[in-house]
């Protein structure tokens, strides 16, 4: 599978040929995690609407509950205005983090709302 060209051509990726991409839960609009995405990442993703990753510590692409069960359905992708990150609206199948939690970002709260 290959990406687009047009849509190639638009990419600004880091020294690794990535860019980032943000998985936002479609029906509560939480951020569900963080991830990199390669081209052939990418272009998978939008053929198949399965959210497919690179990962950087293996070196290859996973599709998202391929192994564990909690699935990302791809309702849409959105490249920011730099190029550099796409946002990927999502359907998840119990937990998006590695953890078992439904957010990556449900552990630390680092600064909460103002009183």
């Amino acid at each position: 599978m290959s990406l687009d060209p047009k849509i190639a051509a638009r990419l600004k990726r880091d020294a690794d040929g990535l860019i980032a991409a943000v998985a936002q839960e479609r029906a509560t609009g939480k951020v569900l995690m963080v991830a990199w995405m390669n081209d052939e990442a990418l272009a998978r993703t939008l053929e198949t609407r399965r959210a497919t990753y690179f990962s950087r510590s293996r070196q290859q692409l996973w599709v998202k509950g391929e192994t564990s069960g909690h699935t990302q359905y791809v309702h849409s992708v959105r490249l920011d205005c730099d190029g550099d990150t796409v946002l990927l609206e999502v359907d998840q199948v119990d937990g998006a983090c590695h953890t078992g939690d439904h957010t990556c970002f449900d552990a630390d709260l680092l600064l909460g709302p103002a009183d």
